[in-house]
């Protein structure tokens, strides 16, 4: 497990703040995902959830948030659940990503991203795929998203 990134995550959840000083720090890390200005709201063993609010920043022409906005939320949510769930000695890096527009996106859009199988110590390489399930407030899926991962171990 990454125990320096949950060991983050809980400190700073004991400010009322915290969600938006742990995301503030994630974007300052990685850079390009604070141009969708996302905001943790979960990260645990085996699970993320983030949102991202509609702005202008991040709508299409037709005034949806933009596809490729979503792929960023899913991407960002999915990687920290990894990096957070990973077992010592291991490493992962995404190798793909397949994705679902479902319906048009609208409003505070919730993700949720989940492994589709343990994380679990490997001698050898191995393909993990995380499932991302994009939903705005009624609760309606607007976007899915399965990102393949390459966990191997640490050299």
């Amino acid at each position: 497990m990454s125990a320096p990134l949950l060991t983050l995550y809980h400190r700073l959840q004991r400010w009322p703040a915290g969600n938006w000083l742990f995301s503030r720090a994630v974007c300052f890390k990685a850079p390009y995902f604070a141009s969708i200005a996302p905001r943790i709201t979960l990260l645990e063993n085996g699970r993320c959830e983030g949102t991202l609010a509609d702005r202008r920043k991040v709508r299409n022409h037709i005034g949806t948030v933009h596809a490729i906005a979503m792929c960023n939320l899913a991407e960002l949510t999915a990687g920290l659940m990894v990096d957070a769930s990973l077992p010592k000695g291991m490493r992962w890096i995404p190798k793909g990503m397949q994705v679902q527009y479902l319906a048009k996106a609208r409003g505070t859009l919730h993700a949720v991203a989940l492994p589709a199988q343990p994380i679990v110590v490997a001698a050898e390489g191995y393909a993990l795929p995380v499932t991302v399930s994009v939903r705005d407030r009624a609760g309606t899926e607007v976007f899915s998203a399965v990102i393949d991962m390459w966990v191997s171990p640490a050299k």
